[in-house]
């Protein structure tokens, strides 16, 4: 007779490959076995494997189904990837406790009998079903065949109810990461906060070993600013250099696709080689490239597929857009407290220094007209710290009149600038003290997380402490627990301290950006009375 076409169809490239199998024979069924008795059998089967829709269940139900159907000890199911390049997933079903003998493993004695069909979605291969070893070693029948080629054709279409119901749930966890984004981004949190946000979601959606977020470097390039990774990955405030081929991909808004990271000679970083499949995306809004977002697979893991990587372009440009958002936001707030600042330097020069010299020259007339010589001393002391009071208030005016300068000239400064912007929401300024040559002994990447830091440790203080005291201790002379010489940041306050079961985001924050840089960082009783309030201790090496 001649041979079926589909049960006689080679199983696509990456599939397993039964050997020593002839074909199935066309073999009548035993005497008193009537074609119909087979019907109510199958309508069940075509039941069960509709019954779901994940897509692992409901080929595990097909694996089951034609077991059930024909008698056979085994059955395998080999799914190709969306190109058809390679197999991505396989499933089996058998009464043997070692692998499945289709295609496993590789130096298993012949079979006698094997009957294979592919597996069809919408007129397209998804993957191949394998039935081998039937049960009292006889060949498979015409029958069985027939009944696998219904299964095969409910088993398609149930695998493309499956596929639309996974790529569904699929968008979805991608799209609930893009609100959580962009909700972060606005909240009016800290930077570093959200865009470990940005890192942590990108991680999670996309199934990758990392999510990394790059900004771009002062001196060119891109630097690694937010990472999420199990452990410290040691990424953190790495650049990579302008020259890279990768660099000029992304800073032109071009997507990169890598298959093998270790393997390719545009990742010039040391850190490429753990890593396999990698997505690199451009931040990009309205033609403006604000940085990159980079999701690493480690090694030996599937490649991405077109899906996840559509989705994960749309989640980057997402996560662009609430960047530019945040950003417009920060500005308007920072052109707010200008303006304020700028109101507040007008009053004090116009009303409060205005009457304190007014003050002053009454209390130097009242001086001079009295006779006696202990009320012109007190009043002449009077009228000298008025005199004071009046610099330091004329040198306040000058500082809320300057805007924040654009290069530092040192850690010290840094931190300085840090603590005048801080007092402008607290209502006072904190006091600040610095220990040892920090502006010679702190390197730029420790000095630029410390004064990341800081600005974490004031804005907590501010947001949840309701302190009235802060005292800033920049001290680069300390020795770390392990024996290295570091710098260490103290910023204690005397408000309600941090209460039970209150959020822990902000303390996460610090003692993760101390970590990547080899330290760590705690907090423990402030400087209010009995210890009240809390003090955050951060410490790295240089």
């Amino acid at each position: 007779m001649p041979a079926d076409p589909s049960a006689g169809a080679p199983p696509p490239a990456g599939a397993p490959q039964p050997c020593g199998t002839p074909p199935p024979s066309r073999t009548p069924p035993p005497t008193g076995t009537a074609p119909e008795t087979q019907v109510p059998r199958l309508l069940e089967a075509m039941r069960s494997v509709g019954s779901g829709l994940e897509l692992h269940a409901t080929l595990k139900r097909i694996c089951e189904t034609a077991v059930a159907l024909t008698g056979a000890r085994c059955a395998a199911i080999g799914v190709m990837a969306e190109d058809g390049d390679a197999l991505v997933d396989f499933v089996h079903r058998g009464d043997d406790e070692d692998p499945c003998p289709c295609g496993f493993p590789a130096h298993r004695p012949p079979m006698r009998s094997v009957l294979g069909l592919p597996l069809r979605v919408q007129g397209e291969i998804f993957g191949t079903l394998y039935l081998t070893k039937k049960r009292g070693g006889e060949p498979f029948r015409d029958d069985d065949l027939d009944m696998v080629r219904v299964l095969a054709t409910e088993a398609g279409i149930a695998v493309g109810n499956a596929r639309l119901y996974q790529a569904a749930r699929q968008r979805e966890h991608w799209i609930d990461g893009s609100v959580a984004v962009t909700t972060a981004l606005l909240s009016g949190g800290d930077a570093d906060e959200a865009l470990q946000v940005v890192a942590d979601r990108a991680r999670r959606l996309s199934g990758s070993a990392a999510g990394v977020v790059l900004l771009p470097a002062r001196e060119g390039g891109l630097e690694i600013v937010a990472v999420a990774a199990d452990g410290p990955s040691g990424l953190l405030g790495t650049v990579v250099p302008p020259q890279s081929p990768l660099v000029a991909e992304l800073l032109g808004g071009r997507a990169v696709f890598v298959e093998d990271a270790a393997a390719d000679r545009r990742m010039v970083t040391g850190h490429a080689r753990k890593y396999g499949p990698v997505m690199l995306l451009p931040l990009q809004s309205d033609g403006r490239v604000l940085g990159a977002l980079v999701m690493p697979r480690a090694r030996g893991e599937r490649p991405f597929t077109e899906t996840e990587r559509m989705l994960a372009v749309q989640f980057a440009s997402q996560a662009a857009l609430a960047l530019v958002m945040a950003e417009t936001q920060r500005d308007r707030e920072r052109l707010a407290v200008y303006e304020d600042r700028d109101r507040t330097a007008r009053d004090l020069h116009d009303l409060v220094i205005q009457r304190l010299f007014a003050t002053g020259m009454l209390l130097d007339s009242a001086r001079r007209r009295t006779r006696a010589p202990e009320v012109r001393d007190g009043v002449a002391r009077a009228v000298d710290e008025l005199d004071v009071t009046i610099q330091e208030i004329r040198t306040a005016i000058f500082a809320l009149q300057q805007g924040p300068a654009e290069e530092s000239s040192g850690l010290s400064t840094s931190v300085l600038r840090e603590i005048t912007m801080a007092a402008v929401p607290l209502g006072f300024r904190p006091s600040h003290r610095f220990v040892g040559p920090v502006d010679t002994l702190v390197g730029d990447l420790t000095g630029k997380n410390l004064v990341a830091a800081l600005r974490e440790a004031l804005s907590n203080a501010f947001r949840h402490a309701g302190a009235s005291r802060i005292d800033v201790v920049v001290d680069a002379t300390v020795t770390l627990p392990d024996g290295r010489p570091g710098v260490r940041l103290s910023v204690a306050d005397d408000g309600v301290g941090i209460p039970e079961g209150g959020r822990r985001s902000g303390l996460r924050n610090l003692r993760r950006r101390a970590e990547s840089l080899g330290g760590d960082s705690g907090h423990g009783p402030g400087i209010g009375a009995d210890g009240g309030g809390t003090t955050v201790v951060w410490q790295v090496p240089y």
